[in-house]
């Protein structure tokens, strides 16, 4: 690749690595907790309350909308923590899917009353990650590490709750308490990447390589090195192709990683599982 473009790509690679790297380890517990499309619906909600910002006149990149889009995510984060739904035998997706739907029409709807709504809902659901400055990328790796170390700290309680809710409820422990803290981390995650990488981005990091890395592997270590892996090599290749090819980078990133999560479930059964474990 030419030195140059190399240059004008380093920003934005280095923005995607440090998105991959911690959306591959919160894919684990949104996978294992059965809530595939939470990232989805956070970003919408996310984005409804940045389309609310740009509909009370404040220009997209003014400060305003990330506060206001962090507000919408926090009210989320506490919904879906406390409304399981299980005691009316309502799956938890279910909600999260209500929700999706609600704040995705109520974007549109508030998008319509503002102008250059087209280009507002294209920038929200693919983002711009090439525009990312130097800047954003060190005030993205900061508040990364932060919640990185905070999920560290309390890794064990995080995996239990995830893995098996019901035997920490048992022990007298407030999982509702837990759940929130998780979704609002979470939730600061989501915000922060949407507004660099945009929505179906943001929810590829999330769900692919988790989903590529079960195939694999059966322990926590092993997805995780292998989630880790494959969002950076796609991270790289998805841009390499962009470039090469002039195509919108975040749509190309999007469709490398299902490209590769087909090929990797089409190399599956001639690896065993069990050496990827070892």
């Amino acid at each position: 690749m030419d030195p140059v473009i190399l240059s004008f790509l380093a920003a934005p690679i280095a923005a995607s690595l440090i998105i991959a790297g911690i959306h591959a380890y919160l894919g684990l517990h949104v996978v294992e907790r059965g809530v595939i499309f939470v990232d989805l619906s956070l970003a919408q909600i996310a984005s409804l309350g940045a389309a609310i910002a740009v509909w009370q006149g404040h220009d997209p990149h003014d400060p305003a909308i990330y506060w206001m889009s962090l507000a919408f995510t926090l009210i989320g984060a506490f919904i879906f923590a406390m409304i399981k739904g299980h005691e009316a035998n309502i799956p938890q997706e279910a909600i999260i899917g209500i929700s999706y739907a609600v704040a995705s029409a109520a974007v549109i709807i508030t998008m319509s009353k503002s102008t250059g709504e087209a280009e507002h809902l294209r920038d929200m659901l693919v983002g711009n990650i090439l525009s990312v400055q130097w800047g954003e990328v060190w005030i993205t790796g900061a508040i990364y590490l932060l919640i990185a170390l905070f999920h560290y700290v309390f890794r064990r309680r995080f995996l239990e709750i995830s893995v098996n809710p019901a035997a920490v409820s048992a022990r007298g422990i407030s999982v509702r308490f837990w759940d929130f803290l998780f979704y609002a981390s979470f939730g600061l995650v989501v915000t922060r990447s949407v507004a660099i990488a945009g929505v179906l981005l943001v929810f590829c990091y999330l769900i692919v390589p988790s989903v590529g890395a079960m195939l694999w592997a059966r322990h926590i270590g092993p997805r995780l090195a292998i989630g880790w892996a494959m969002g950076v090599i796609v991270s790289m290749l998805g841009m390499y192709l962009s470039v090469q090819f002039d195509l919108p980078t975040g749509a190309a990133i999007v469709c490398t990683f299902g490209l590769v999560l087909i090929l990797m479930a089409l190399l599956r059964p001639l690896v065993g599982r069990g050496r990827t474990d070892r």
